[in-house]
């Protein structure tokens, strides 16, 4: 009985010995904690009036802090741990496999985030305007997330654009030009006169009002074929205009020519629609 209590007694005191061994340190981590938490504060601060400064959009400033703050006070624990006594040499190792795996894993979806940040940061389109891009997505911008933008396409569908591919490719924003060109390729015989031809086309270009003056429409002859000859056909219009002159345009060309008996040719017309010099052709068809 007596051995157990000398037993006992002395391990107590091996305790004692420790926690007082162990006061300074822990007095140290709690002081590292203390000021940590303020320098954690200060920095959350700082990025948001740098946030405020730059005008980065509200969803990128608020995921951007959570992540800086979480790294901050991970570093901080750790530092308070050592400065406490605890080993955290193993803990380091788990938490690096964890991130590499969970960066693995996630591969995709971190690509897509990069690509998230970019677009929200530099902001080569905005919600609303149209844009179209190398990878093959079009339409009109609905919603920027942080990893999938949402676009609508011409025929009302919704397109799901990851972020990644999309900031990686060429992007023509078309709604960010104040004026755009469209380009018709006719085809036509030559039993017919090409002068009268160009004439007519300019004329009925001139005729609409959505048509510019300034840069002036222009007709020329592009190639001499085998059996016809392919004229082009370039006229100038307002951003918002371009659609309704674009699409009215081809079918009065069309329809004056044949009035006048200067028929197109049986073989197939090529249409190329092209904007300004910065923002060449949209697609391209056979009418």
């Amino acid at each position: 009985m007596e051995s157990n209590l000398n037993s006992l007694g002395t391990r107590f005191g091996r305790l004692t010995d420790i926690i007082i061994e162990s006061i300074p340190g822990i007095i140290g981590g709690i002081i590292l904690l203390i000021l940590g938490k303020y320098v954690i504060g200060f920095v959350d601060r700082l990025l948001h009036k740098r946030f405020e400064k730059k005008q980065v959009d509200p969803s990128i400033r608020a995921f951007i802090s959570s992540i800086v703050k979480i790294v901050m006070w991970v570093m901080l624990l750790l530092t308070v741990a050592s400065q406490i006594g605890i080993q955290t040499t193993s803990f380091i190792a788990a938490l690096s496999a964890f991130g590499l795996a969970v960066g693995m894993a996630l591969q995709g979806s971190l690509s897509n985030f990069a690509g998230g940040v970019l677009i929200l940061m530099f902001r080569p389109f905005e919600v609303g305007d149209y844009i179209s891009s190398a990878n093959g997505t079009a339409g009109t911008v609905e919603r920027i997330d942080i990893l999938y933008s949402t676009l609508i396409g011409d025929d009302g569908v919704r397109i799901f654009s990851p972020n990644g591919p999309l900031a990686n490719s060429v992007i023509k924003n078309y709604t960010k030009i104040v004026q755009r060109m469209f380009e018709y390729t006719i085809t036509i015989s030559y039993d017919k006169n090409v002068k009268d031809a160009k004439e007519i086309i300019l004329r009925v270009l001139r005729s609409n009002e959505n048509i510019l003056a300034s840069p002036e429409p222009t007709v020329f002859v592009k190639e001499l074929g085998d059996n016809s000859m392919v004229l082009t056909v370039r006229a100038w219009t307002k951003r918002e205009y371009y659609w309704p002159a674009r699409n009215s345009m081809q079918e009065k060309i069309m329809l004056e020519l044949e009035r006048n008996d200067i028929s197109l040719s049986s073989n197939p017309t090529q249409i190329s629609i092209v904007s300004n010099s910065n923002d060449q052709g949209l697609s391209k068809g056979q009418v």
